[in-house]
């Protein structure tokens, strides 16, 4: 009896254990994520300054990342195309693109519910156009 319990108060405790390193090291990316979220910068972009072709960029805040290409033709943003758009936390925000290729600026709103992720895909895309062209 008594070694019934030590082996089952062993797994209780191990079980605690494995629980309190996965919801520190979750707890940890958590707030990390929240740093760098809080650090992006977006940048103005001058389009008469960027030249006709495909520009590809990605930015990854640990929970959320996104992967874009922009085409740029007669100095406008003629597409922006979200390659991949990971989110572990908060709604998508892949409706950003079209407001970006509407306004011709990365100055737009952020969408309600998904302010993050607004921001990782507009850094992605301020990223792209700081960036050589791709073909």
């Amino acid at each position: 009896m008594k070694n019934r319990k030590k082996i089952l108060l062993s797994g209780i405790g191990l079980i605690i254990g494995i629980g309190l390193v996965f919801g520190g090291n979750y707890l940890y990316r958590a707030h990390k994520y929240q740093q760098i979220v809080a650090d992006i910068e977006i940048q103005p972009i001058n389009l008469a300054e960027i030249s006709d072709g495909v520009y590809s960029g990605h930015f990854d805040a640990l929970l959320v990342g996104a992967k874009t290409k922009v085409t740029v033709k007669d100095h406008k943003i003629s597409a922006v195309e979200l390659v991949e758009h990971k989110t572990e936390l908060g709604e998508k925000a892949e409706k950003i693109v079209k407001d970006v290729v509407n306004q011709q600026s990365l100055a737009v709103d952020t969408v309600s519910g998904a302010t993050n992720s607004s921001k990782v895909i507009l850094k992605s895309i301020d990223n792209a156009l700081n960036s050589e062209p791709s073909d």
